[in-house]
């Protein structure tokens, strides 16, 4: 998992941060596997609230290159949201993407809650997906 998040947040994305930051250990970890290759071709994980925002939040959502074009990413964000959902029903998810993926997570009912900023050296826009409002 962590050598999928270092080649494309890292090394294809050519930026440096502390990809482990402690939540790894308390998270709900979802992965597609292939049996032909070491690390996952999807990966994301789910924190509980209060973890990182006061609601539960999906991050560290990768696709590597040997994934993509294949809707797995669409998947597992559907399952992430899913699993929010199962474990805290009716709870909102609050996530940090990419600036250049809203439009991907407003498919799935993330709306922006205010201005892009810069986070390691990418746009991020924070987004809300609020149960009630989808």
């Amino acid at each position: 998992i962590y050598a999928a998040r270092q080649r494309v947040f890292a090394v294809e994305q050519q930026c440096i941060y502390l990809d482990i930051d402690g939540c790894d250990e308390s998270a709900w970890h979802l992965a597609a596997w292939s049996p032909s290759q070491r690390e996952p071709l999807a990966y994301a994980r789910v924190l509980d609230p209060g973890v990182k925002y006061a609601e539960a939040s999906i991050g560290r959502v990768v696709t590597v290159g040997a994934g993509r074009g294949i809707g797995l990413g669409r998947e597992l964000v559907a399952r992430a949201i899913a699993h929010a959902g199962e474990v805290w029903p009716g709870g909102a998810i609050r996530i940090s993407a990419q600036t250049r993926l809203e439009r991907f997570y407003e498919d799935f009912g993330f709306v922006a809650v205010g201005a892009p900023y810069l986070e390691d050296g990418i746009d991020h826009t924070e987004m809300l997906r609020d149960p009630a409002k989808v």
